[in-house]
């Protein structure tokens, strides 16, 4: 079930029952499950549907001929691998497990007739979009200007924030089942550099770190040291609030 996916799509407006209920009827159609290291879609394949994460952790990247990988992005549950991709002839990118993923495979026609028919849902799938575009500015501006420490800082914080508002995050702890590499080929790093880095995170008490878990003592501190400013992940409830009146039905 869409929860997640749902629980995101409220920080933008508040979804009635029907869309809460289209949002289902559309992700029970067919689902996946493929292990972790596992390409979800590769860069030349033509895409023909839309992938939803539902459970584990995913990623979009390109490869080079010679084997160096760049993570462009994060897919956690409930996020949606582009949900227009369908408009491409081919992949330009491939999308890849790091965990074990469950996933839903939405076709162009169910998404189109739900929005048609759910025009709050079709709405909140532009916001998702746009904060989409939004954070692979603001990981530009990582990867350009601040430096390692800031770079890796400013990570945790944006996976910390985007896991809590879907209910994945457990006080000031959540799993963060990547391995150094990943981040390494996330932040445009060595291995041994973020290493490093995450030492001096932990020296400095920002973060704790035991096998997959994370914790965040103080999240206000991380995002300072980070100069973390979470406007670019819209998270604000602004549509929720411009929206009670009009829902009351739900």
């Amino acid at each position: 079930m869409p929860l997640h996916l749902i629980r995101k799509l409220e920080s933008f407006t508040r979804l009635s029952v029907l869309d809460r209920q289209a949002l289902e009827s559309i992700t029970v159609e067919k689902q996946r499950r493929l292990g972790a290291r596992e390409d979800i879609i590769c860069e030349g394949d033509r895409p023909s549907h839309i992938n939803l994460i539902l459970d584990g952790w995913a990623c979009r990247y390109k490869q080079l001929e010679d084997g160096r990988r760049q993570i462009i992005s994060f897919f956690l549950p409930g996020d949606l691998c582009d949900s227009h991709v369908y408009v491409l002839q081919a992949m330009d990118h491939s999308i890849g497990t790091l965990t074990p993923v469950t996933f839903a495979e939405m076709s162009r026609e169910s998404l189109i007739q739900i929005t048609n028919r759910q025009p709050r849902i079709m709405q909140a799938l532009w916001w998702d979009t746009l904060v989409s575009a939004s954070i692979q500015r603001e990981w530009t501006v990582n990867l350009g200007q601040r430096s390692a420490t800031e770079r890796v800082g400013h990570l945790l914080c944006e996976l910390f924030v985007r896991l809590r508002t879907v209910g994945l995050t457990e006080g000031d702890g959540c799993l963060l089942p990547v391995t150094q590499a990943d981040l390494a080929d996330a932040m445009g790093l060595s291995t041994v550099h973020i290493n490093r880095t995450l030492q001096e995170l932990r020296g400095a008490g920002l973060i704790v770190l035991k096998g997959r878990h994370l914790t965040v003592p103080d999240l206000k501190a991380l995002q300072v040291a980070s100069l973390f400013n979470p406007n670019y992940l819209h998270l604000d409830h602004v549509g929720r609030h411009l929206d009670a009146g009009a829902v009351a039905e739900s």
